[in-house]
């Protein structure tokens, strides 16, 4: 107890508040002026120069050729899975070790998550596990990849690059084309994130990115799908819009389409917020490098930034000896103003999820019961 006190102390005597977010967003830029701009303008909802600045400025941060700014990390999710080919009654290969959002994005369209182990330097899906569960238990038919035990086509795998941190996404890549299948990058944490100098979601057919008001940089709520594919990206801007065939005046939908674009005065919000990005990440990485030193004295693993990576270090985590340490340190710390979260429940835990097909996640309930995310709020002087 004694530890967890000097724990305590430390954290708030750097954020030098009495009650200590996990992570909170900060505005110090041009916020207000944008949104301001934006209201004077009358433009508040999906159409407006603030949507399309996004979009441009989202495409400069990542390199990739196209962004398409939508309501949430989630509605990105979905309709970048419908894109990559998902359908009723397949499978999509993802981690038990995520948000609940990815496995729900892979529901909308009828199909179930498949879960495979994550490594435990990355917190990603684990190409050997992927590897392992492809080469057993899949079996390739007219250029398609089933699941032997199911009889499902496996038509996406989703990497999620967890917490901030890259996962090992050239392997992944690797596999997913031996097998034909093609990979969507749950990027919803790592904006600013990269693995081997490239951005994260850039390596898959289409990558995603969330804005949700505990992100890196928010919108409020907001996402965006990036991708290299002219093709998937003009599809992507046409179902986000209702399906809307363009016309001055007529209103024209040419296929069940999705209100899923992101209002002009989110998008205020958000121009302003990634003007400032590059502080955020800078000063995100400088608080990782202090608890780092602080819990190597106190011998306690924090989680560091994995090999070829640069990290945004969304949430920093540690991880403690077991679960009974966990719980115990988790109540300690919330109920002295200090937000501690545990990693997610792991996914097939879940009752809607129970009964999906799964292989051994060792490494996922290793992390699971050992980890807590840590407050990690930018803190302007450091």
């Amino acid at each position: 107890m004694e530890k967890f006190k000097e724990i305590i102390t430390f954290i708030k005597k750097l954020y030098n508040k009495d009650f200590i977010a996990l992570q909170e967003p900060v505005f110090i830029g041009n916020e207000k002026k944008y949104v301001n701009e934006c209201i004077d303008s009358t433009f508040v909802s999906s159409v407006g120069e603030f949507v399309n600045k996004v979009e441009e400025r989202i495409c400069e941060i990542t390199g990739s050729k196209y962004a398409i700014a939508t309501a949430n990390g989630t509605s990105a999710l979905h309709i970048a899975l419908k894109l990559a080919g998902v359908k009723e009654n397949t499978e999509v290969i993802t981690q038990p070790l995520t948000f609940v959002a990815t496995c729900n994005a892979i529901s909308y369209l009828g199909a179930k998550p498949v879960f495979v182990d994550v490594d435990l330097d990355t917190l990603g899906i684990s190409p050997e596990s992927l590897e392992y569960f492809l080469k057993n238990f899949t079996e390739k038919k007219g250029g398609k990849t089933f699941n032997k035990i199911t009889k499902k086509q496996i038509t996406a795998i989703v990497p999620m690059h967890t917490f901030g941190h890259p996962c090992k996404i050239d392997e992944i890549i690797e596999i997913a084309n031996e097998y034909n299948i093609p990979v969507v990058e749950d990027s919803a944490e790592s904006l600013g994130s990269f693995y081997k100098r490239k951005h994260t979601g850039t390596f898959g057919e289409l990558g995603i990115l969330s804005f949700n008001g505990n992100k890196i940089v928010t919108a409020g709520g907001g996402g965006a799908i990036i991708t290299n594919d002219e093709k998937l990206a003009k599809k992507a801007k046409h179902l986000t819009t209702t399906a809307k065939v363009l016309h001055k005046w007529e209103y024209y939908h040419d296929e069940i389409g999705y209100n899923y674009r992101m209002p002009n005065i989110n998008a205020a919000l958000l121009l302003a917020q990634l003007e400032n990005l590059d502080f955020f990440v800078k000063q995100k990485r400088k608080l990782a490098k202090i608890y780092k030193e602080f819990f190597d004295k106190l011998g306690i693993e924090f989680f560091i930034e994995p090999k070829n990576t640069y990290s945004n270090y969304w949430l920093n985590a540690i991880l403690l000896k077991n679960k009974k340490e966990r719980d115990k340190f988790l109540k300690f710390t919330n109920e002295n103003k200090v937000q501690t979260r545990p990693a997610w429940t792991l996914m097939y835990k879940l009752p809607m999820y129970k009964d999906c097909f799964k292989i051994a996640t060792s490494n996922a309930e290793y992390i699971e019961e050992r980890l807590v995310n840590i407050p990690s709020g930018v803190i302007s002087e450091l």
